[in-house]
């Protein structure tokens, strides 16, 4: 009788080598399933990895091409734009006003300052431009940018002496109020949301309490007492206080003297409607912040017959973050993953984090500020 002996080798069974039904290494045993599972699953990672390394790729130059590739001016991205016979420039601004241009690979801005200023100083030199529209929807944005907008359509009608309109859509409030201003006539829809007359600089937060509560103590080393104010920290002093009120208070008095030289008020009814608040299209009328509530359409017929350009083609001039392909490859992604996330998500902390790690995120994320014309009721 044919006598076997069984065999087994460890090593040889991890590299997933056959193995027969009780008897040595061949090719006739059945399959480890285990180490089968184990190579596919590297295999598969690793082509992941290669497809994930050539979508960044792509996306990187296509944020390269988007930004310099072209070599034009700012106007001359467009195909179907025509610039050979006289128009009327409609420049969107719609989003945060802010100086940052940082747009993500994961995320992307509707407004991109520096290339709106272009925009402008590209028209203010174009001869076939006849007109500029604001189309504004925006909460406001930082104090810096907006206030440099502002400037810029100054700029733009003293030396062009061309019409400049700001038609509000959904909302314009605040720093969008603020760049509005100075145009020779404001237009909203009637269903827009304005004013927001105000500055801020956000919540501070104050968990010294908190702290002491939990047993932990902060050293914090600085060169003089109110280099580290605004820490959650440290208790606020009143001098400190004082010293945040007087940087809002600053920026609050040159928004009010904007406002009163745009709409040609008086200062002191200015201050009576910014307080802060945010009108409606209706509210903002009687107010005399604003001249008409219409459709956009009515708003540029009126332009053109009014300035008699009636032989005016509009050109749409919007920012396109081309960019933002790889955003919308994982936006799904990162959407389904903020889903039903709280505060404290949000923050970084999860539910398994410590107390202590809770804290340690909120200090460290409340350590900046910027004082902005920003309104915080936004549709």
């Amino acid at each position: 009788m044919d006598e076997r002996v069984n065999t087994y080798d460890p090593a040889e069974y991890a590299r997933g080598y056959n193995t027969g039904a009780g008897g040595p290494a061949g090719p006739g045993g059945p399959q480890n399933p285990g180490s089968k599972k184990k190579f596919t699953w590297k295999r598969g990672m690793f082509i992941f990895v290669i497809i994930l390394a050539i979508i960044i790729v792509a996306a990187i130059a296509m944020n390269y091409v988007s930004h310099n590739g072209s070599g034009t001016d700012a106007l001359g991205d467009g195909d179907t734009v025509d610039f050979n016979k006289p128009y009327i420039g409609m420049l969107h601004v719609e989003g945060t006003i802010s100086e940052s241009d940082s747009s993500s690979l994961l995320s992307s801005s509707t407004y991109h300052h520096q290339w709106t200023l272009n925009c402008i100083d590209d028209m203010i030199d174009d001869k076939d431009n006849k007109a500029l529209i604001l189309f504004v929807n925006s909460p406001g944005g930082s104090v810096y940018a907006s206030d440099e907008l502002y400037l810029k359509v100054k700029e733009y009608q003293k030396k062009t002496g061309r019409p400049v309109y700001s038609y509000m859509a959904s909302e314009a409030a605040s720093g969008g109020y603020y760049i509005s201003s100075p145009c020779d006539k404001i237009v909203a829809n009637r269903n827009c949301w304005t004013g927001s007359i105000g500055v801020t600089i956000g919540t501070l937060y104050d968990v010294t309490g908190l702290l002491k509560k939990m047993g932990v103590k902060t050293v914090t080393i600085t060169s003089g007492r109110n280099k580290a104010m605004g820490s959650s920290a440290v208790k606020m002093t009143k001098e400190q206080r004082k010293i945040f009120q007087g940087l809002v208070d600053e920026s609050y008095d040159q928004f009010v003297s904007i406002v009163a030289s745009g709409r040609n008020m008086s200062v002191s009814k200015v201050r009576k409607l910014a307080d802060g608040r945010v009108y409606t299209a209706k509210q903002a009328k009687s107010n005399g912040l604003i001249d008409e509530i219409s459709t956009f359409d009515n708003c540029l017929a009126e332009m053109k017959v009014r300035y008699g350009l009636t032989g005016a083609d509009l050109q749409d001039i919007t920012y396109s973050e081309d960019s933002s392909f790889l955003s919308s490859l994982l936006g799904k992604a990162i959407g389904n993953k903020l889903s039903g996330t709280t505060l404290g998500d949000l923050l970084g902390a999860t539910s398994s984090d410590s107390e202590y790690d809770q804290i340690k995120t909120l200090l460290g994320a409340n350590n900046k500020f910027t004082v902005t014309y920003m309104s915080n009721i936004s549709k």
